[in-house]
């Protein structure tokens, strides 16, 4: 099969161009041959139930590092934070950022204030002479 038409070459052209382009793309990583500074020691402040605790770390600027100070995320129930970490490779370091890691034991917490309420609602109406506490009972 030739291709004659000038337009189907620069077309086909450009796919293959693509096609050995994409994959470069995807492998680039960047190694620091310089070790991060030990970790700085921050105060944990109290947190509300629905929060966690995301410590800080040292982040590469590109010609130095900087710390990033911890901060209180959100709570994912059935999960852990796995705070960032940087992992000696060869001559290097990289970084691995935090992020959420899921429990493998976690069993879901029933909420019992719950259960309580309706259990209190479902006695009291039953000594004013409801039928399981869905309504009046017989009248007598």
């Amino acid at each position: 099969m030739t291709i004659n038409h000038p337009i189907k070459k620069i077309l086909l052209s450009a796919l293959l161009a693509g096609a050995v382009a994409t994959p470069a793309l995807a492998q680039i990583s960047i190694n620091i041959s310089i070790a991060p500074p030990q970790q700085q020691y921050e105060v944990v402040p109290v947190l509300a139930p629905d929060r966690v605790w995301a410590p800080g770390y040292w982040a590469w600027t590109g010609d130095r590092y900087v710390w990033v100070r911890g901060q209180a995320i959100m709570k994912r129930d059935g999960y852990r934070w796995e705070p960032d970490r940087w992992e000696q490779k060869g001559n290097g370091y990289q970084r691995h950022p935090g992020n959420w890691v899921r429990e493998i034991q976690y069993v879901p917490v029933k909420d019992k204030k719950a259960k309580k309420a309706k259990k209190a609602k479902n006695d009291q109406g039953k000594r004013h002479g409801e039928k399981n506490g869905k309504g009046p009972g017989p009248k007598h």
